[in-house]
């Protein structure tokens, strides 16, 4: 039929040789990486047609963590199963993961490079790239009354509280107010033949994820060596975030920086940094881990950061997927998903004004150049790459 996969017939080399090509060449942010998986398996590579990529689409914003990434996960595990998924995963993410783990070894070995000219116009272009994203997040997760005061209460309560506990406080009363949405939330479309996994094998992964959600922090706290207290901040971080990759910021920032894992200026310049490279923003992970004062660190420091924040995503792809079918048409779950997300849209404007504009926007000249950066996101249309560089070099000339 022509809305089934294709069956597998070149296995997981197809896959992986699929996904290196995207991972080195997807610029533009999870929505413009949906936009070339479009283009690569629907329209050239015909994996499957319009309307299943849309549902999966659906799926994966409807999880927690990044939905480009998941998409890629669930494309590679109907095309060539489990081994499919992880060359997708590995062809999507490693080009990025590898350019972040380069940036890492030189802002931690030349000196003073942290508080260099190029650094601060990395962390101002955070700056911008930040505010795009909450503008466009905030016109889409909160277009009306109710879904706009769940951000703003979250976003208070936040800049008052700004605690790892109370991000998930915040982010559970966002789903219970979304309940008051139920009746406006229609159920999804289109509709797509069944999964293709059983739901068994479903609810052994979605078991896993929760044991691990669970079991992790309480393992790190009775046993605090530092490898398992990296595992349990990071896959935490992975399992709470809703909304779009730029949101993990805030989580990963109170995970590390909360922690005194890595001081303000060294996370700020790897995330403004991140924003040049193609591929998925959570390798970010991988110059998180190899930058921590605790732990392995270096390269398998940020290969362990980087499968621990992925782990949740694999998880609740491998569990959910079998039971979408069902699950797409409750409404229920769809207004539980919209307050989340409204919530989500709170959580990132407190993290907009600490600690990335409190770091980055200390002088009027920052000012200034984060304002024309930002312009040049939202008027201008430009990459965010051009513009993370175009700051960056800003930077150097002028601070």
């Amino acid at each position: 039929m022509a809305d089934e996969p294709q069956k597998i017939s070149r296995g997981p080399g197809e896959v992986l040789r699929a996904f290196l090509k995207l991972g080195c060449t997807s610029f533009g942010g999870p929505i413009a990486h949906l936009g070339f998986f479009r283009q690569e398996f629907v329209e050239k590579r015909r994996w499957l047609d319009d309307a299943a990529f849309a549902d999966l689409v659906a799926l994966c914003q409807f999880l927690p963590g990044p939905a480009s990434s998941q998409v890629g996960l669930a494309l590679g595990w109907k095309r060539a199963g489990y081994p499919g998924a992880l060359c997708a995963w590995l062809g999507f993410t490693l080009p990025s993961a590898i350019l972040m783990l380069i940036f890492a070894y030189g802002i931690g070995r030349w000196h003073g490079f942290s508080q260099s000219g190029w650094v601060q116009g990395l962390k101002i272009a955070a700056v911008a790239v930040v505010a795009q994203a909450l503008w466009q997040m905030a016109r889409r997760l909160c277009p009306d009354v109710p879904r706009t005061l769940i951000a703003v209460a979250a976003a208070v309560i936040l800049l008052f509280q700004p605690s790892a506990w109370m991000q998930l406080i915040v982010i559970g009363g966002g789903a219970i107010a979304g309940l008051s949405l139920q009746s406006k939330m229609a159920a999804l479309n289109p509709i797509i033949a069944p999964a293709i996994f059983p739901r068994r094998t479903g609810l052994g992964w979605l078991a896993a994820f929760f044991f691990l959600l669970i079991l992790l922090p309480i393992a790190a706290r009775l046993w605090p060596v530092a490898w398992l207290q990296i595992v349990a901040g990071f896959f935490r971080a992975g399992s709470l975030v809703f909304g779009g990759g730029h949101v993990v910021l805030p989580l990963l920032e109170r995970v590390t920086v909360g922690r005194g894992w890595v001081d303000h200026d060294t996370f700020l310049a790897g995330y403004g940094a991140a924003q040049a490279l193609p591929g998925p923003l959570f390798t970010f992970a991988a110059y998180l881990g190899a930058t921590l004062n605790l732990g392995p660190r270096g390269v398998a420091g940020g290969l362990l950061a980087l499968l621990a924040i992925y782990l949740p995503s694999a998880l609740l792809i491998f569990g959910v997927l079998p039971q979408w079918e069902r699950l797409r048409r409750m409404p229920v779950a769809q207004a539980l998903l919209a307050g989340t997300n409204a919530a989500v849209v709170g959580l990132l404007a407190a993290a907009l004004y600490s600690p990335i504009g409190t770091s980055a926007l200390t002088h009027p000249l920052n000012w200034l150049i984060a304002i024309i950066a930002f312009a040049g996101l939202m008027f201008g249309k430009l990459p965010p790459w051009f513009v993370v560089l175009a700051c960056a070099l800003a930077g150097k000339l002028f601070l």
